[in-house]
């Protein structure tokens, strides 16, 4: 069991013992301890800070704990209960919020919850203020409010519908547009929240819609990671229905992947990818994914003549690069689409949004769209090392080992070759070298990871 405690926020598994896990103890301290910031941070008297959770089992009891918490220490509390996580972070600014905590573990099974930790613009938070946090919850150094001036709770269930409006009055969405292609879609909600909020947007472009698993029950059917391994039973169903294709969603709806018409996955990396195009193909501009995402979204966006950059991996780094350089679409590989026109947050119903409207202006079907992009294939392996060995040092070797190649060092090692990449990262926690790399074909980018596996044993004398 596992207590995970990082700058975005904490993150761990339900029951056992504080501090090795997450228990009601611990959800207090770290909730307590974002309070005391957001007092410090703010410097206001009168907080008010937004909460929702996705569906999982422990969220009701981690919820009723972090709202007590936070009207202890004097903070007005706006609760979404069921909600998804972009749908928190557009609220946070709509309701001129101080703050906003998403109780959700993302993708992990459902053992694990979290409190994610947002700042007034509903965007996560940087590193140096989750430092602040993570050192206010070491201390526990608590003052929490008299009687008279505790925070009030105000119940607010209507975000979700909201949140539909904001995406449909997007300059580049166009509903009526959409309801003319007729699309029939089969929806994958893993009995979380996104049960909830997919079909009914899908439902206001006209879509006829299938629903898989979408009662928010916390009871996931299946491992909620959108990947392909997990997603057998709505590849069968959209053959079965004769659907046009698949949508799946992670507990907070803040992955999205599709699956094509013909039962096979579209692909997560290239999620993002059919967004940008559709987004460039109206508009000139930018683009950012991290160092671990495809180059199909470098290809796509020199095509329609924009420029391409890529980030530090997380969230935080996306977001900020992105707002450097002005990029009008960007994201991660991992099917998290952030449209700035929107809000800067990996948001499903905005790609959802952009998808739908790429497919109904350019017709054909999905397997179609995915065919005519860039064929490129990704390698995910990892190589143990033992401990006390320099993971630094390692990397800099690497890095000067391919000194005549395109590198990058802000997120490990990054090397661009002319028709692959490899990019090395090291754990946080452990002595493990992750190295992803994407080439032409499976094979390719297997023997590459191979190859550079072979050189970093090399270096450490293993």
């Amino acid at each position: 069991m596992t207590l995970i405690k990082s700058i975005s926020g904490i993150r761990g598994t339900i029951g056992g013992k504080p501090g090795n896990n997450l228990t009601p103890i611990d959800a207090v301290k770290f909730a307590a301890s974002y309070g005391i910031w957001l007092k410090e941070y703010s410097k206001k008297d009168d907080l008010r800070v937004v909460i929702g959770r996705d569906a999982r089992l422990s969220g009701e009891m981690i919820q009723n704990l972090v709202v007590s918490t936070l009207v202890g220490l004097g903070i007005d509390v706006i609760d979404l209960d069921l909600s998804t996580t972009p749908t928190v972070e557009i609220a946070v600014p709509l309701e001129k919020a101080d703050g906003g905590i998403i109780l959700t573990a993302s993708h992990n099974p459902k053992q694990w919850n979290a409190l994610k930790l947002l700042n007034e613009k509903g965007e996560f938070l940087n590193a140096e203020q989750g430092a602040k946090i993570l050192a206010i919850a070491e201390k526990e150094d608590f003052d929490f409010s008299e009687v008279d001036d505790l925070g009030e709770i105000i119940k607010n269930d209507s975000y979700i519908d909201i949140h539909i409006d904001e995406v449909l009055n997007l300059s580049l969405v166009d509903a009526e547009v959409v309801k003319k292609a007729k699309f029939k879609v089969v929806v994958d909600g893993v009995n979380s929240t996104g049960g909830i909020a997919i079909p009914k947007l899908l439902k206001e472009f006209g879509v006829e819609v299938v629903e898989l698993y979408c009662d928010p029950t916390g009871h996931f059917p299946h491992n909620p990671e959108p990947l392909k391994e997990h997603l057998t039973d709505i590849c069968d169903l959209v053959v079965k229905e004769n659907a046009d294709f698949g949508i799946v969603v992670d507990p907070d709806v803040d992955r999205l992947a599709f699956i094509s018409n013909d039962g096979e996955m579209f692909g997560e990396e290239y999620t993002l990818v059919a967004c940008a195009d559709y987004v460039l193909g109206k508009t000139k501009g930018n683009t950012v994914s991290n160092l671990s995402s495809s180059r199909a979204l470098r290809d796509i966006t020199q095509k329609h003549g924009g420029t391409y950059e890529a980030a530090a991996v997380g969230e935080v780094n996306v977001v900020t690069k992105m707002k450097a350089n002005n990029a009008i679409i960007g994201g991660e590989g991992n099917g998290g689409i952030i449209y700035p026109e929107s809000h800067y947050g990996r948001d499903s119903l905005v790609g959802t949004a952009l998808f739908l409207m790429l497919m109904a202006e350019r017709g054909g079907t999905v397997a179609e769209l995915r065919a005519s992009y860039p064929s490129y294939f990704m390698s995910k392996k990892k190589i143990e090392l033992t401990p006390g060995l320099d993971v630094d040092g390692i990397l800099e070797s690497m890095a000067s080992n391919y000194a005549n190649e395109e590198l990058s060092t802000i997120d490990g090692v990054k090397i661009d070759f002319a028709e692959n990449w490899v990019h090395l990262r090291k754990s946080n926690t452990e002595p493990i070298i992750r190295i992803y790399t994407e080439a032409k074909s499976q094979e390719e980018a297997d023997g590459l990871a191979n190859k550079i596996i072979g050189e970093i044993k090399e270096i450490a004398g293993i």
